[in-house]
């Protein structure tokens, strides 16, 4: 299976290359040996780290994945290391990990000489259908998920479904997560492709992974061309995320993984259409919830409260820090139908208190 191109028509374009071998295509964009760091999540790097031929002697950090990479210490760490390494304006930055690490090592190259270059190999499901494409770099501060962060377009990505094959099982449902809600703002076809899909994901067969991812990617990247900086049609791609990110902040960050949290927040946004007439074809609802069922993903607060202390007023808390609206006042992202949606919308608080009971 050849490995397929996609441009990010944003400026300076790049491509995003998705296949089997897509990270020999690291070497194809005239690195400087003595001119790139890696950033690398620790337990990515020493099963996978042999895939980036040639660069075995560049200097390198390894870190824990995950939440709690992204902190302020952290950030610190890695703008430490850079340095330390003696890195110019004209170096490379290159994160080999999960979205914990592209987020990090973005953010850290955004800061670095006020800006070098960084180039994403992604080695988790979520992040190279989401987290490694589109710029956003972000850790977190105590009061809210992401808060802290930039917008810097990468140089290139480079995501290999090869990689996948030793994702944990929460790892992986956190990038169907993810998948789903990219699906609904693609539209109708996105939303058939990943039905279609569906079944033979669980087999994580190389050509099935390509296809899933993408198909994510190119829809990202006609997003991302149109509004790099999230001024207008751009937050689209955060359906789901502000009931998400206050389920992650009511948990304590890296409790549920991110895209799990994202698939009850797409949820939440369809109850929340439904129940204000945004949505247009209340069967939609059903038909997402059997495609949650069938990635194996949940559909609601009450499959995770199980696990997991979510009370209301928990929850609450977390919106109020929504960094997309003012202080206690969130906007979400609801559906009219698959690739129509409503941005920005405010939420009268009976509503939210329904939904969250």
């Amino acid at each position: 299976m050849s490995v397929r191109r996609i441009e990010v028509q944003t400026n300076p374009a790049y491509n995003v290359y998705v296949g089997p071998s897509a990270l020999e295509k690291v070497h194809e964009c005239g690195l400087q040996k003595d001119c790139v760091f890696v950033l690398a999540d620790e337990k990515a790097w020493s099963l996978h780290g042999k895939a980036l031929v040639g660069l075995e002697a560049a200097p390198r950090l390894e870190i824990t994945g995950g939440e709690d990479a992204k902190t302020l210490a952290q950030l610190g760490s890695v703008l430490d290391a850079l340095t330390a390494s003696g890195l110019s304006r004209a170096s490379t930055v290159i994160t080999f990990g999960g979205g914990s690490i592209s987020d990090l090592g973005g953010l850290a190259a955004s800061l670095y000489k006020r800006g070098i270059d960084v180039m994403h190999c992604p080695t988790t499901l979520l992040a190279q259908v989401d987290a490694a494409v589109g710029g956003k770099t972000a850790i977190n501060l105590k009061l809210g998920k992401n808060l802290a962060g930039t917008v810097h377009q990468p140089r290139g990505v480079f995501a290999d479904p090869a990689v996948l094959q030793s994702l944990p099982v929460e790892e992986w449902a956190s990038g169907l997560g993810e998948a789903l809600k990219t699906a609904l703002v693609g539209g109708e076809a996105s939303l058939k492709s990943l039905e279609m899909l569906s079944p033979e994901l669980t087999r994580q067969q190389p050509e099935t992974l390509s296809a899933l991812v993408a198909d994510c990617v190119q829809t990202k990247a006609r997003i991302v061309a149109e509004d790099p900086s999230e001024q207008g049609p751009r937050r689209a791609l955060n359906l789901g995320h502000t009931f998400a990110h206050a389920i992650e902040h009511c948990a304590g960050y890296g409790a549920i993984p991110h895209g799990v949290a994202v698939a009850v927040g797409v949820s939440l946004a369809l109850e929340a259409s439904a129940a204000m007439g945004i949505l247009e074809n209340g069967g939609l609802i059903e038909r997402v919830n059997k495609l949650q069922k069938t990635l194996g993903l949940p559909s609601s607060l009450a499959d995770l409260r199980g696990r997991h202390d979510l009370e209301p007023e928990g929850l609450l808390a977390g919106l109020a820090q929504d960094k997309k609206g003012a202080v206690n006042k969130p906007e979400f992202v609801l559906v009219r139908k698959p690739g129509d949606l409503a941005l920005g919308v405010g939420m009268e608080g009976s509503l939210l208190q329904s939904l969250l009971g």
